[in-house]
């Protein structure tokens, strides 16, 4: 189980970072995920290389 439980579909989609990033950030916003919840998943998921935004995705969504 995710974080967040919520899904993002990430397959056919642009693969760079800032798409990636784009695509999780307006699902929490969409599903009112709290503005501090929302800035720990950023802090986390901006602290490293790609590997680790693709992990940190991972943790908080279900990708599709």
């Amino acid at each position: 189980m995710s974080r967040t439980g919520l899904t993002v579909k990430l397959i056919g989609r642009d693969g760079n970072a800032f798409a990636i990033l784009g695509t999780c950030l307006e699902a929490m916003r969409r599903n009112k995920i709290s503005k501090e919840e929302i800035e720990e998943f950023k802090k986390q998921a901006m602290s490293g290389d790609y590997n680790n935004l693709l992990r940190v995705v991972t943790e908080w969504f279900e990708v599709e």
